[in-house]
């Protein structure tokens, strides 16, 4: 199995090269974007943060009200729900005066207690801030992970960190990877392994079992 984890990793980059993620001009903006991308795709989200451009420092979006603040970012949709969630992560990143340096000094499995611990961040969303806003090599396990690693012909668990304990304990610990392989996953699942697969150049084609139901 390590070696066909692996394998997936290798085929992906070679076929599409590196991704450069998280699509974001500052760790901050990444990790507002990871809570307006949820249930939604990242056409709304440019929107949303085209909008929120002017204000996307934390001091400033900590002065937005809330209904303020849904206005801004009303494309990504569930805007009264996501304008609550940044305000919930806000009060959280305050207590480290909004320090990512700091923060990326601290125990991966305490900061993601802590982050899973703010009302709207599930695990996903937690995973994507501690690998591309601080540094901490994590498999981000999502919907694209499941779908291409099912066709492939995996039997992966149904729980999320079952699913990613059983991928992270087969590759090493190296931060890159993981960055380039949840992008590399993601462009895959949009480019071939889409929900009606194109499955002619795939490159993972030779691998795959083509489990489709």
């Amino acid at each position: 199995m390590q070696q066909n984890f692996q394998s997936i990793y290798e085929k992906l980059y070679e076929y599409y090269g590196p991704q450069n993620w998280w699509p974001a001009d500052s760790p901050f903006e990444m990790m507002i974007g990871s809570i307006l991308v949820q249930n939604t795709n990242w056409k709304n989200v440019d929107k949303a943060l085209l909008q929120l451009r002017p204000y996307l420092r934390p001091e400033l979006i900590e002065e937005l009200s809330i209904d303020e603040l849904a206005q801004l970012i009303r494309s990504s949709g569930y805007f009264n729900i996501k304008a609550k969630r940044i305000k919930a992560f806000m009060n959280w990143f305050k207590r480290y005066h909004y320090n990512i340096e700091e923060i990326k000094k601290m125990d991966s499995n305490q900061l993601r207690y802590e982050l899973l611990k703010v009302n709207g961040i599930g695990k996903e969303t937690a995973d994507v801030m501690l690998l591309y806003a601080f540094d901490k090599p994590i498999f981000v396990v999502d919907a694209y992970a499941r779908r291409i690693f099912y066709r492939i012909g995996y039997d992966m668990p149904t729980a999320y960190d079952g699913f990613r304990l059983d991928v992270e304990k087969q590759l090493p610990s190296h931060l890159q990877q993981y960055n380039e392989y949840h992008a590399l996953l993601v462009e895959h699942a949009k480019v071939h392994c889409k929900s009606s697969p194109i499955c002619k150049g795939c490159p993972l084609h030779s691998i795959c079992d083509q489990r489709l139901e």
